[in-house]
């Protein structure tokens, strides 16, 4: 009997994910172990294994194709034996195409963002074809005849009517491909060309209803016309992005603590480390500690020498972690990841700084593992490569803090009576205060900073 091959849950929380690859097609031959897949969560990019041998025997679900909920049939595997007329008794279907309804929502189109119809009043949407491989969205249908009204008017968009008025173009002769069949701006400039009737550029329908701008239709419709914006739909990463860090806002009572730290002895002990590094046959140094590298170690022992504030709020009771696991912010295209530096307190400084490496080029690529990003009690987001001075950071949910990390710079200030000149870098700390009060974060900070402005002491 043919076997379904599923729709894999790469974590526990996961609900639906994309179908980025497939690595077989149908006819080929497969082995347990074989990879035949690559899906795509928000967080990560996983191959998926055959756990049978066999034959592909039909592709339900097409490579590219977003939104593919867990447990879903992806394709259907034939063994020894069996040929495509068995398939219909697996009970597989494939995937049903969306049916195109006129919605408030804008539709996706083939490039990922959406277009308003310069010059469109109307707020109808009209059905964008899909253009995915191996989609089994139907077939875009001609380009519709000019919409008329009972008095023979063509229908047109006031952009659309004076071009072709300018172009001397007899509107009744142009096929429209806007709402209901409406001449847009997109039609006359093709039947100007020569080109005959345009049909709807991929990824531009026509006007939509307003997103949530708290802008009318009219006024969204009047920007659009200016060139001023275009809409974007949200990725998977983008939505759990706003959901977790609006849930962050909404549910954990932040409140933030702020310092400066004199980095002069920090700045030396890196100098001094990164130039005893060993030369590889190319000439470069065998590894260069970042500022951040020390501020990850500074922050993983100040958790452990306060181990009240190693604390995540969980409903009913509070947990106190023995481990100082580190996440470090990355920022990635579309959005953030936070991998997580296990035993951060434990580890050398050139250790953390190849691990973290490691996990941000990952995470770029979309190849960590779920338990790489999950877990942990603290996190450390540093800005200051960007030059950003001082900032305050979102707690990431469980976490109970976050370390927000400026830029360091030279700063003039008074000692002993006398004018100086230093490295300063300016740090804010966000607590969850249902799990670590305000006396505790700055218990927490001071030990930081005694650690960050000594070095030395993350030896002690």
């Amino acid at each position: 009997m043919p076997i379904d091959i599923t729709m894999p849950a790469l974590s526990p929380t996961m609900e639906e994910g994309k179908l980025a690859k497939w690595h077989v097609k149908e006819g080929d031959s497969v082995s347990s172990g074989d990879v035949i897949a690559e899906i795509e969560t928000d967080k990560a990019t996983m191959e998926v294994e055959a756990v049978d041998e066999g034959k592909i025997g039909k592709i339900l679900v097409a490579e590219g194709t977003d939104n593919v909920k867990v447990n879903a049939v992806i394709a259907v595997l034939l063994q020894e034996g069996e040929d495509a007329s068995a398939i219909g008794s697996s009970g597989a279907k494939p995937a049903e195409a969306p049916k195109a309804e006129a919605k408030t929502e804008a539709p996706k189109g083939d490039a990922g963002t959406l277009q308003y119809d310069k010059g469109t009043s109307t707020t109808s949407t009209a059905p964008v074809a899909n253009s995915n491989s191996g989609s089994s969205a139907p077939k875009a249908a001609a380009a519709p005849a000019p919409a008329k009204s009972e008095g023979g008017r063509v229908f047109a968009s006031p952009l659309a009517k004076r071009l072709a008025k300018e172009a001397g173009i007899d509107l009744a002769s142009v096929a429209g491909s806007g709402p209901k069949g409406r001449v847009i701006k997109a039609d006359v400039e093709a039947a100007k060309s020569g080109k005959g009737a345009a049909k709807p550029a991929a990824g531009a329908p026509a006007a939509a209803a307003a997103p949530a701008t708290g802008m009318s239709k009219n006024q969204v419709m009047a920007l659009y016309e200016e060139g001023t914006y275009e809409v974007v739909p949200n990725d998977g990463m983008r939505k759990v992005v706003a959901a977790r860090l609006t849930e962050s806002k909404q549910t954990v009572p932040h409140f933030y603590l702020t310092l400066d730290c004199k980095i002069d002895a920090l700045m030396a002990a890196r100098e001094q480390i990164n130039g005893a590094a060993p030369k590889g046959k190319d000439g470069k140094p065998g590894y260069k500690l970042s500022v951040n590298d020390f501020v990850m170690k500074a922050w993983a022992i100040a958790l452990q020498r306060v181990p009240a504030a190693n604390a995540t709020w969980a409903g009913d009771s509070i947990l106190y972690h023995k481990r100082s696991d580190v996440a470090v912010a990355v920022s990635v295209p579309g959005g953030l990841f936070t991998p997580v530096v296990k035993s951060c307190d434990t580890k050398t400084l050139r250790e953390i700084s190849e691990e973290v490496k490691d996990l941000a080029g990952r995470a770029k690529s979309k190849k960590l593992a779920p338990h790489e990003y999950q877990g942990g009690s603290s996190s450390v987001s540093n800005l200051g490569m960007f030059g950003i001075k001082h900032f305050a950071a979102v707690i990431n949910p469980p976490h109970g803090t976050i370390l927000a990390v400026g830029a360091g710079e030279e700063r003039v200030y008074p000692e002993n009576g006398q004018i100086k000149i230093g490295q300063f870098m300016t740090v804010t700390l966000s607590c969850d205060h249902r799990a670590v009060d305000g006396a505790l974060g700055a218990e927490l900070l001071g030990v930081f900073k005694g650690l960050i402005e000594n070095p030395v002491m993350m030896l002690a």
